[in-house]
C-alpha cells in the first residue's frame, strides 16, 4: 500500500512551511501527484492546575477566521528537543512552568496534505514563571475547571484537534 516518491518540486519556500509538489508511483502503478506541507512539527500541552483547572488560551486563527479556544501549543525551534520546546510554550503562552510534565503520546495534524507531528504532554505542579509571548501572538488565558473543558469538547465549542485529543488523552489518564 505503500507509495514510492517518483520526483519532487519546492513550489514555496516559507518561514514556517514549505510547499513540495510530489509525483508518486501508486501500488497499481500508476502515477499521482501530491502536495505536501513540510512542517517542523509542534508540542501542545495540557496543563492542569492544583485546584483541577485546565489552563487554555484564546486566540485567533486566520485560517480558521475566528478565535479558538485551545491548550497551550507551539512549533519547534530548528534542533530543538520537544520536552524542552514544551516548557517554553508553557511559559511563553500561561506564564506558568510545569513542574512535572509527561509525554502522552502525539498526531499528526492533517497526515493528508502536511507532515506536522504534534507531540502532546501532559502537565502539573505549576508555578508561576512568565516568558515573554511571541510579538506576532495575541493570546488570552482562559482556566476553567477540567471537567467543563470536556463538556465544551461534547457541545461542539471546543474544535482544535490538537485540544480535543489532548483534553481525552488525559481524561483516559485520570479515569474519566
Amino acid at each position: 500500500m505503500d507509495e514510492k516518491i517518483l520526483g519532487s518540486t519546492r513550489v514555496y519556500d516559507g518561514k514556517l512551511v514549505k510547499v513540495d509538489k510530489l509525483t508518486v508511483q501508486l501500488p497499481d502503478n500508476a502515477t499521482a501527484l501530491r502536495e505536501v506541507v513540510q512542517h517542523p512539527g509542534a508540542v501542545a500541552i495540557v496543563p492542569i492546575d492544583a485546584e483541577n483547572n485546565v489552563l487554555l488560551v484564546r486566540q485567533f486563527r486566520i485560517a480558521a477566521n475566528k478565535s479558538l479556544l485551545e491548550i497551550p501549543a507551539g512549533t519547534l525551534e530548528p534542533g530543538e528537543q520537544p520536552d524542552l520546546a514544551a516548557v517554553r510554550e508553557m511559559r511563553e503562552e500561561t506564564g506558568y512552568h510545569p513542574g512535572q510534565i509527561q509525554p502522552i503520546g502525539g498526531i499528526y495534524a492533517a497526515p493528508g496534505y502536511t507532515t506536522e507531528y504534534i507531540h502532546l504532554y501532559y502537565a502539573t505542579d505549576l508555578t508561576e514563571s512568565p516568558l515573554d509571548q511571541d510579538e506576532d501572538e495575541f493570546i488570552e488565558l482562559i482556566r476553567m475547571p477540567y471537567a467543563e473543558s470536556l463538556r465544551l469538547i461534547e457541545k461542539g465549542d471546543i474544535e482544535d484537534s490538537k485540544t480535543v485529543a489532548g483534553l481525552l488523552r488525559v481524561a483516559h489518564i485520570l479515569g474519566r
